[in-house]
């Protein structure tokens, strides 16, 4: 294992977003509006806000060839981010989202079309592992191919990194998988399905926390909105606190805003407390503002707000 270097394997899709008074129900047709278009993808926001936090890091994503790819690359190039292992695929088409933002509170609604970031290759994979040996931690989620993501695993773990998922889009899996994450970041829903524990308060998120460590994970972070984290290894349990905000504005990408801050954060030698502390920073700092990837905060900004409330040393 090398030093503190994070790698990211994930998606990446074009979100279309657009905001209306309440979210659809069946069959309703509403007016909304304006149509806002922009980068997204679970693995390509967490990048840039891992990117945005501090982070020296290392992302593998797949596009198409088409007008959709062209966001994306000038996205990595403005934020300062490589595209060494940014591949265009010759037959499918870039991701894309439908999202739906309500005003007022913040929530929504999101329909992914994966595209080409479910194509990625053995070999693509592979291409990670001279950066991998000067690397720290592995970062993923269950928007690419899973045959690539158990493949990435694998290495990641082989090589010692650290290894983090955040299993998103849900989806069941073989519990074998579990063998190779160290740190697994559900949020609530996420966590029901994976372990058939509904989770109404704090017992129910240790007993389905559980569940996870039982299975071969050293770490269970859930992910519980505004509320914040339930916390839960072998020896600790608890609900560390999220950190309120004057006005949520856009909820779409807190969860990938926490996945990257947290990963960062451990990347950069902090507790695991400290790193959930840092990752809640994140995610309440990005609900301020609209869209997902422009919403990610920089890392003055995180320190900023994170000297208001003197939990963390911070820089």
């Amino acid at each position: 294992m090398g030093g503190n270097k994070l790698v990211i394997m994930g998606s990446f899709v074009v979100d279309l977003a657009m905001k209306s008074p309440a979210l659809p129900r069946r069959g309703e047709t509403i007016f909304g509006g304006p149509l806002t278009v922009g980068p997204g993808g679970k693995g390509s926001n967490q990048c840039i806000a891992a990117k945005r936090a501090g982070a020296d890091v290392c992302f593998l994503t797949k596009l198409g060839r088409d007008q959709f790819a062209e966001v994306a690359l000038k996205t990595y190039i403005d934020e300062g981010i490589s595209c060494t292992h940014v591949y265009q695929d010759e037959t499918h088409e870039t991701g894309s989202a439908l999202i739906m933002v309500e005003n007022g509170t913040g929530e929504n609604a999101i329909v992914v079309s994966s595209g080409a970031c479910t194509c990625i290759t053995p070999d693509e994979v592979a291409s990670l592992k001279p950066e991998m040996t000067e690397a720290g931690v592995f970062l993923t989620q269950f928007e690419t191919n899973m045959d690539a993501v158990w493949q990435v695993l694998r290495m990641a773990k082989e090589m010692g990194l650290k290894t983090i998922v955040n299993p998103a889009p849900v989806q069941q899996v073989d519990h074998a998988i579990y063998q190779l994450i160290d740190i697994i970041t559900p949020n609530e829903t996420e966590a029901e399905v994976l372990t058939g524990v509904a989770i109404r308060n704090e017992a129910d998120a240790a007993a389905a926390a559980e569940i996870f460590i039982s299975r071969g994970v050293q770490l269970a972070l859930i992910t519980l909105g505004e509320k914040g984290v339930f916390f839960h290894t072998s020896q600790d349990s608890k609900l560390i606190p999220g950190f309120t905000v004057e006005m949520v504005v856009d909820t779409t990408g807190a969860g990938d805003a926490f996945n990257g801050g947290f990963a960062t954060a451990i990347a950069e030698g902090m507790t695991l407390e400290e790193a959930v502390i840092f990752g809640n920073a994140v995610g309440a700092l990005s609900v301020t503002k609209n869209g997902t990837a422009p919403a990610m905060p920089t890392r003055e900004e995180i320190d900023r707000f994170l000297r208001r409330y003197r939990v963390i040393p911070v820089s």
